[in-house]
């Protein structure tokens, strides 16, 4: 399958037959969806858990995340699922399981993001420095200058007392 094919129709149908204020509509459209694409095997799994989610049906969203990762996803979309089923369990307090979930690299193009929300699972962590080297981490690449001054301000963060 065309995953770049794939991920248009979604977005279509997100912008044309999702409506959160339509619950029910909105998981019926995405299962008439993914129906008509039974290829898609764990993608639909992983694209259902995103509406539930996004619906803010969360409980119902982790068994699907997790069923879609088990089912096996390319690179991009099991970095995908993971932060958004990291989002979700440290929206449910599960913040030990975010962590673990957000600590593994990516090269997936979406390392960035990854990092942003392991700031916040650190922070709801109570592990405030932590979490602002992170963001700091993630964000320094995209910065014109100051890199060297930046890495360095970063790790003091975290570094401990002699």
């Amino acid at each position: 399958m065309d995953m770049s094919d794939w991920d248009a129709r979604v977005a279509a149908w997100y912008e044309a037959g999702f409506d959160e204020s339509r619950p029910e509509e909105s998981v019926a459209g995405m299962r008439d969806l993914l129906a008509g694409h039974p290829e898609a095997g764990p993608l639909a799994t992983f694209e259902l858990a995103g509406v539930y989610d996004s619906l803010g049906l969360e409980t119902d969203a982790v068994p699907l995340y997790k069923q879609a990762l088990a089912e096996g996803l390319d690179d991009t979309h099991a970095t995908r699922a993971r932060i958004q089923l990291a989002s979700t369990l440290r929206n449910l307090g599960e913040t030990d399981e975010a962590l673990a979930l957000l600590s593994v690299p990516s090269d997936s193009g979406y390392d960035a993001a990854r990092r942003a929300f392991l700031a916040l699972a650190l922070h709801s962590a109570g592990r405030h420095d932590e979490a602002l080297r992170q963001v700091l981490e993630a964000l320094i690449p995209t910065l014109p200058r100051y890199h060297r001054s930046l890495t360095g301000y970063a790790a003091e963060l975290t570094e401990t007392e002699n």
